[in-house]
């Protein structure tokens, strides 16, 4: 495919994710923005003019880049397609940034949105007045397993095979689907944004491995296997109960979501008798380390805006989640911060109080009078 053939596209977000995206879809000739809000962090990228990639088959590739800039207005203005790469944590503050500069037409994916990452985006939006007719979307998941490996350096270990994604309203997926296809045809159609919520499986990954793995973590600074030998039999069986929660959760609001080890077998073709078993069968595993510290995405925003708003909807419904309560405390307690109270509630979704039955018509057709 040709530049001029390809798709505009905006990566806001230049981590271990976004630099990764970047560079893949520079090195498969679509012309590519790359927004970081901290210009030193991409300066030898914007001196590079690309970045390089290593690719899950070992191949080796120079994305050059059309724009990298720490100014908003330069990064979207015009571009029809914004893929936003950073940890949920950010998504208020991108929301905030990008309101001033969105344009009718545009298309936002949270790359991935967490849970609720939708509805909070378009709630900043609507209260910052913006009235641009523009597309907000959420991933499951993020398309692949990478990591940043210098400052203008990538490496992509693995790809999912599927990724489910979802526009708020539900009306609107089929529309962001066909952008998307012309760059990432893995990207499929889920019913709604409350399956991308609730299938989100770093709710169930990160967190409890991480937090369970703390003293490991401390002595290493990370140097193990994440996924491999940080899951053992006993971490195994309480990811086990945290995605029974997850499940039930969703049952409560009407999903059938998947489970974890349903999940694995879709994205990466990975089978176990039991969900550690799953985990080491996973090939795109092998050779991801440990956070190096505990001050990582994996607490702060997996805890705040991925357990938060699953155990929330929880209580919301009825459903034991004492599970994912006990991660929150043990991190609030870890990190010195209130999890609960900082994290993405209800409120800040715009769900509170609100039934199953009045949520799946948000979803749905967007339309609930005083919800966002």
């Amino acid at each position: 495919m040709t530049s001029d053939q390809a798709l505009e596209v905006t990566i806001i977000g230049a981590g271990h994710g976004g630099k990764a995206m970047a560079a893949d879809l520079a090195v498969r000739g679509f012309a590519t923005r790359l927004f970081n809000r901290t210009f030193e962090h991409i300066e030898t990228i914007a001196i590079r003019k690309g970045i390089e990639i290593t690719f899950e088959d070992g191949r080796r590739g120079f994305g050059r880049l059309g724009c990298t800039t720490s100014d908003m207005a330069e990064a979207i203005t015009g571009v029809p397609l914004i893929m936003v790469v950073v940890p949920a944590s950010a998504h208020r503050d991108i929301a905030l940034t990008v309101a001033p500069h969105l344009q009718d037409g545009q298309v936002i994916v949270l790359n991935p949105g967490r849970t609720g990452g939708a509805f909070e985006f378009r709630q900043v939006l609507r209260e910052t007045g913006c009235t641009a007719d523009v597309t907000i979307a959420e991933a499951e998941t993020f398309l692949f397993a990478s990591r940043s490996e210098g400052p203008a350096e990538a490496h992509i270990f693995r790809r999912k095979n599927t990724l489910p994604l979802a526009a708020l309203p539900a009306t609107r997926t089929r529309a962001v689907l066909d952008i998307l296809q012309e760059i990432y045809p893995q990207f499929i159609a889920t019913k709604n944004i409350l399956y991308t919520s609730l299938n989100n499986m770093g709710a169930i990954f990160h967190p409890a491995l991480t937090l369970l793995n703390a003293g490991w973590i401390e002595a290493t600074s990370g140097d193990f296997e994440f996924y491999i030998d940080g899951v053992t039999p006993s971490i195994g069986r309480v990811l086990e109960r945290l995605d029974r929660e997850r499940v039930t959760v969703a049952t409560a609001m009407g999903i059938r979501a998947q489970t974890a080890q349903e999940w694995l077998a879709r994205a990466y073709s990975a089978h176990g008798e039991t969900l550690q078993g799953a985990i080491h069968a996973n090939p795109g595993y092998r050779g991801i380390t440990a956070p190096r510290t505990l001050h990582h995405r994996y607490i702060f925003e997996d805890v705040p805006y991925s357990l938060v708003p699953i155990a929330e909807l929880g209580h919301r419904f009825g459903v034991d989640v004492v599970g994912m309560e006990a991660l929150i405390q043990l991190a609030s307690i870890l990190h010195g911060t209130d999890y609960r109270h900082r994290g993405r509630t209800l409120k800040r979704m715009g769900l509170d109080g609100l039934s199953v039955t009045e949520i799946t018509r948000l979803v749905e057709t967007g339309e609930m009078e005083g919800a966002i």
